[in-house]
C-alpha cells in the first residue's frame, strides 16, 4: 500500500483522512492496516512516533461501519496512560467524524460519571487504561462480552508499569473468538508470553532494526556534568537553541523543583507527573503544545503519554533507569519526519549506565563538552537574589515629595502587583513615611 486511497474504505472515512492530511502511510501503517483489515491478529513493533495509532484505528472503524448500529462495545483499546488514551480518543474522533460511531474513555483521574454516561449512550469502542477498566469490571459497571477487536497499545509500557495482572483479568472476560492487535515500541519476553497466550497465528511486523533502537532522525548527545551545574547547563542550551524542550526528571519532587528553578530564571516552564490532577496535567500539556510553555518537565509517566510533533529537544536531566525508558523518552522528538535532538546529563559515576544504554539500543551518544562558564546552583541563587534586590530597590520612592502629592498609595499598589510579601510592604511603607517626615 502506497497511498490511503488504495484502501476500500467508506467515502466518509476517506474524506476524514484527506481532511486531516493523511495521504501516504508510514511503513508500519502500510504493513499493519491491510493485515488487520483481513481479520488477522497482528503483532507490530515499530519505533515511537511512526503512526501506530492510525494503524489500528482505521481497521477498527472500517469493521464497525460494516456492522449494524450496535450500542454495545465492539472494540477495546488498552493504553498505559490516561493522556495517551485521551489522545487515541481524539484521533478516533477525527477519523470517525460524521459516521455516527461513538467512543468512551475509561481512565482514572477524570469524572467517573461522565465516563459511565458515555458508556450508557452507546459506545462502539472503549479506550481505557487497565486499572480503571478493571475497577469498572469488578463493580459490574461495564460489559465486554461483545468485544470483537482488542488492541494493546504500548504493551511493553503497560507491563513495565505493573499492569499485567489487570490485563490478564480483562483479557480473561473477553470473547475467545476475537481479533487481537498488539502494538509496541519494544518486544520483551513478558510481551512475547502475553502474545503467545492471547493471539492466534498473528502476522508479525517489525519496522526498524533493533527492537530498542532509537529513531535515526534524532541526534544523541551526552554531557558529563557535575550535579550542581545541571540547571546552568540546561539554561545554556535553552539560550543557544530554538524550539521547545521536553525535560525528564527521575522523581515527582525533582520535576516540580526543576520547573520552579527554570521559571525563576525567566523560562516559561510547567511540570507534569503522576501526583498532578488530570486538570493540571491537561493544562500543562495544552500550554506546551500551544507554545505558552517552552519547557515541559516530566517524569517517565509522560514518556508514552505525550504526543507533540514539534518537540525540538529532549533532555534527560536525570539518566533513565532502563534502556527502554531511554528509547521512549528520546522518541518524543524527531516525530512526523522531523529532525530532533536528545541530550543526556550524566555524572562520572554514571558512565557505566550510559554505556549499558548504548549497547542495548545499538547507538552511540556523541560526547559533548560542558562549555566554560556554566553557572552552578550557588551562582544562580546569587544572581536571582541580586535581581530580586534590584527589583525591590526600583520600587522604593525616590522623591520625598511624592508622598505629599498622593503618589504613596500608588506605590503601595505597585508593590502588590509585583508580588512583594507583607514584610516588604511594611518596610516599604515605613521607608516612605520616614522620608516624607524628613
Amino acid at each position: 500500500m502506497n497511498n490511503f486511497s488504495e484502501l476500500t474504505l467508506s467515502s466518509t472515512v476517506h474524506q476524514n483522512l484527506s481532511r486531516n492530511l493523511f495521504t501516504q502511510p508510514t511503513p508500519v501503517q502500510a504493513q499493519a492496516i491491510p493485515a488487520a483489515l483481513s481479520g488477522a491478529d497482528v503483532v507490530a513493533t515499530a519505533q515511537t512516533g511512526t503512526g501506530k495509532t492510525l494503524a489500528f484505528l482505521l481497521p477498527i472503524i472500517d469493521k464497525l461501519l460494516g456492522e449494524s448500529t450496535s450500542r454495545s462495545a465492539k472494540a477495546l483499546v488498552l493504553s498505559p496512560t490516561r493522556e495517551l488514551a485521551i489522545q487515541i480518543a481524539e484521533a478516533f474522533g477525527k477519523l470517525a467524524a460524521h459516521t455516527g460511531l461513538r467512543a468512551a474513555v475509561v481512565v482514572g483521574g477524570l469524572s467517573e460519571q461522565t465516563q459511565l454516561n458515555a458508556l450508557r449512550k452507546g459506545a462502539q469502542i472503549v479506550i481505557a487504561t487497565p486499572g480503571r477498566l478493571e475497577d469498572f469490571l469488578n463493580r459490574r459497571l461495564i460489559k465486554l462480552d461483545s468485544v470483537e477487536t482488542l488492541v494493546l497499545d504500548e504493551a511493553d509500557r503497560m507491563l513495565d508499569m505493573g499492569f499485567l495482572p489487570a490485563i490478564e483479568k480483562i483479557l480473561g472476560v473477553l470473547p475467545a473468538n476475537r481479533q487481537s492487535l498488539f502494538f509496541s515500541a519494544t518486544m520483551e519476553k513478558g510481551i512475547q508470553r502475553l502474545i503467545a497466550r492471547h493471539s492466534k497465528d498473528p502476522v508479525r511486523i517489525a519496522v526498524g532494526a533493533a527492537e530498542t533502537r532509537t529513531p535515526d532522525a534524532i541526534q544523541l548527545h551526552v554531557y558529563e556534568v557535575e550535579g550542581n551545574k545541571k540547571v546552568g547547563l540546561l539554561h545554556h542550551l535553552l539560550d543557544q537553541e530554538d524550539g521547545s524542550f521536553l525535560v525528564f526528571a527521575r522523581t515527582k519532587h525533582g520535576t516540580d523543583r526543576l520547573a520552579k528553578k527554570l521559571s525563576g530564571l525567566g523560562v516559561k516552564a510547567a511540570a507534569i507527573h503522576g501526583d498532578r490532577t488530570q486538570n493540571q496535567r491537561n493544562q500543562a500539556l495544552a500550554g506546551f503544545r500551544e507554545g505558552r510553555y517552552r519547557v515541559l518537565v516530566a517524569t517517565d509517566v509522560a514518556a508514552r503519554g505525550i504526543h507533540v510533533d514539534s518537540v525540538a529537544h529532549v533532555v534527560n536531566f536525570d539518566i533513565p533507569q532502563a534502556p527502554d525508558d531511554f528509547v521512549h523518552r528520546v522518541g518524543r522528538t524527531g516525530r512526523a519526519g522531523q529532525k530532533g535532538c536528545a541530550s543526556t546529563f550524566i555524572s562520572k559515576s554514571e558512565r557505566g549506565e550510559i554505556r549499558r544504554i548504548e549497547r542495548a539500543c545499538n547507538v552511540r551518544l556523541a560526547q559533548k563538552p560542558v562549555v566554560p562558564g556554566v553557572l552552578d546552583d550557588e551562582q544562580i541563587r546569587a544572581l536571582r537574589a541580586e535581581a530580586d534586590s534590584q527589583s525591590e530597590e526600583q520600587l522604593q520612592p525616590v522623591h520625598p515629595e511624592r508622598h505629599h502629592h498622593g503618589f504613596g498609595f500608588r506605590d503601595h499598589g505597585r508593590s502588590r502587583r509585583h508580588g512583594l510579601n507583607q514584610p516588604n510592604k511594611r518596610r516599604f511603607a515605613s521607608t516612605a513615611g520616614s522620608r516624607s517626615a524628613r
